[in-house]
């Protein structure tokens, strides 16, 4: 199939694409890298009398240490957030998550803006964002607000950014001292979308008693999950007590309405859940004690 006749539009700086925005109305819809948006208008599940194509501006296009945060612009690729070193050092849990996205061309044209905007279920970078608690830039002609991750997602494919606004930058925090970071997801086959996984942020106290943790769940719900459960029940205690399967279980212990389809039923992805968390569990735990 093709996609219903459109107008396109390339404005060159962001106040251009937000006049436009502004202008057009909900008969527009931002383009980024396109990885999601292009195929969906392909196979006619969304229509949109407008695009307005932003991947060429070039101040959407950068990363940034800032302190104890590091500022993502919205059109970095995936690619260039993977292979940089500042990234890498400063929050590596993106660094972890990068192989998981697609295939390498859809890591060299799709965009960290693009994917959390995009607000798909099992979106890595999405997940990401709910562990180490980022915060969303949105800006329309209005000016620029800050959402904290956890209010960002809505719903299926749906997000707190009014009609109006782009989502131009993501911050994110800066996890210092003994911390350990790690993903695990499980898919059909390398590239395809997550049937579930996980991805865990640890911080340990000297005496390796849990100070902090994030833990972000994929493919669990129609937005990304957070396993506040499991979260809340590992602050303040020795990270020697605890199990992987305890942090697992506890993990998708409250979840509702886990989707079921082809790839699996709900119990099924909640005991895949469950498993991802464990291993990731393990795997930031072991990192953060020999920090």
């Amino acid at each position: 199939m093709k996609a219903a006749p459109f107008a396109y539009h390339r404005p060159d700086t962001v106040p251009g694409a937000l006049s436009l925005l502004a202008e057009l109305g909900d008969d527009a819809k931002i383009l980024a890298g396109g990885q999601s948006l292009v195929p969906m208008l392909a196979m006619r599940l969304t229509h949109f009398d407008n695009l307005i194509d932003i991947s060429r501006i070039g101040e959407l296009c950068d990363i940034e240490r800032r302190g104890d945060t590091v500022r993502i612009a919205a059109g970095t690729p995936h690619a260039l957030v993977g292979l940089d070193d500042e990234v890498a050092e400063a929050v590596p849990l993106l660094t972890l998550s990068t192989p998981h996205i697609g295939h390498f061309q859809i890591r060299t044209r799709g965009t960290l803006g693009g994917a959390i905007a995009h607000a798909d279920p099992a979106a890595e970078y999405a997940a990401v964002a709910l562990t180490l608690d980022a915060e969303i830039e949105a800006t329309s002609v209005r000016g620029t607000r800050r959402i904290p991750a956890a209010e960002f997602f809505t719903g299926l494919w749906e997000t707190a950014l009014a009609a109006d606004e782009i989502l131009t930058a993501v911050t994110f925090p800066v996890w210092s001292g003994r911390v350990g970071f790690s993903v695990h997801e499980f898919a059909r086959r390398h590239g395809d979308f997550a049937i579930a996984g996980a991805t865990v942020a640890v911080e340990l106290d000297d005496d390796d008693t849990v100070a902090r943790c994030g833990i972000g769940l994929l493919g669990m719900g129609s937005t990304p999950q957070r396993g506040t459960p499991a979260e809340r029940a590992l602050i303040g205690r020795p990270v020697t007590d605890v199990t992987a399967e305890e942090v697992g279980r506890l993990a998708v212990s409250v979840l509702e309405d886990i989707p079921a389809d082809l790839q699996g039923s709900a119990d099924y992805r909640r005991k895949v859940g469950a498993t991802m968390a464990a291993r990731a569990w393990l795997e930031a735990t072991t990192e953060a004690r020999r920090a």
